[in-house]
């Protein structure tokens, strides 16, 4: 098996993939064609001090919503989905004559704000207001883990919901292009639609094996918060995020690199998760992702030979 530092992204009708230096995005435009776009990575995981474990894992978070809100808009434009078209309300054409040329970036870091609190306020501050009510018929140290599990079941049922979308559908064969193109690409074999589509579409350094384990870590961690008080546990959640993600994303890399039977055994509830958010592509949504993987190795080719792996959509997640 060769080993890559390659990771990506299912977006509007199309891939991006991500290198160490680059990320290339490759998109269906209206006509059928793909468009194939490449930029520099985020600054953040060039300073000294995200480089190091858990520090790296932080700033991979971060620079996961930035990018991923702004590949998100842009393939959504290329794919056809321009709302430039649209009438805009008086409010709107307000915004956009006052802030001109900076409307764009403004509204990505809007969304990556609006992502962030509605994450939080789910998947953190939920399970804690709802394992509230267990606190009279168990201990404060038992709160942490029927919390935990509050979260893993919510988390769930997100999935579950999500993925009766349509629109989400369609994403999820281009997030089982993207898988199969990878491991296509890490088996050796050349990079062609015969040899992509028997390859699996489950991968151990998924986003969504990711989460699971944010869900599961974040449990351990806040075990250790033992505190009745609504309004401390609601603090310690928010503050903690980032050590949580942090660690997640070791975990993650470390199960990247890996071929023991503990890392198999750890990662089959990720991968039984992933037959939710992975469906089967067709042959043209794998010509997209093999675009973007190209993009990428058309810079990066030799570090991508020999490299350890990194997270995959841990850098930018679905």
């Amino acid at each position: 098996m060769k080993k890559t530092n390659i990771g990506g992204q299912a977006v509007i009708e199309g891939v991006m993939m991500r290198g160490k230096k680059i990320y290339a995005m490759a998109v269906r435009n209206p006509e059928g064609e793909i468009v194939l776009e490449t930029k520099e990575v985020g600054v953040l995981q060039h300073k000294k001090l995200f480089r190091l474990p858990i520090f790296r894992g932080m700033a991979a978070f971060v620079d996961s919503l930035i990018t991923g809100t702004k590949i998100m808009m842009r393939s959504a434009e290329i794919a056809g989905e321009d709302w430039a078209d649209e009438e805009l309300s008086k409010t709107e054409q307000w915004i956009v004559d006052k802030l001109g040329d900076k409307v764009n970036d403004i509204l990505i870091y809007i969304s990556v704000a609006l992502s962030m609190v509605l994450g939080v306020g789910l998947f953190m501050l939920l399970p804690v207001w709802l394992g509230s009510f267990f606190k009279t018929f168990i201990p404060v140290w038992a709160l942490g883990v029927v919390e935990g599990l509050l979260r893993i079941v919510i988390f769930l049922v997100y999935l579950f919901l999500i993925s009766r979308m349509k629109d989400i559908q369609r994403v999820f064969q281009y997030h089982g292009a993207e898988h199969k193109t990878i491991s296509c690409f890490e088996s050796g074999k050349e990079l062609t639609v015969e040899n992509v589509l028997p390859c699996t579409r489950l991968h151990k350094r998924c986003g969504t094996s990711f989460l699971l384990f944010v869900m599961v870590i974040s449990m351990i961690v806040f075990f250790f918060v033992q505190t009745d008080s609504i309004w401390m546990r609601f603090a310690s959640r928010i503050v903690l995020v980032p050590f949580v993600a942090g660690i997640s994303y070791e975990v993650i890399r470390w199960a990247g690199n890996s071929e023991s039977k503990i890392v198999e055994w750890i990662s089959k509830p990720g991968l039984c998760l992933q037959k939710i958010t992975t469906a089967e592509p067709d042959g043209a949504q794998i010509e997209t992702a093999i675009a973007a993987m190209k993009g990428v190795l058309a810079v990066e080719p030799e570090e991508n030979e020999s490299e350890g792996i990194e997270s995959d959509e841990t850098k930018s997640e679905e």
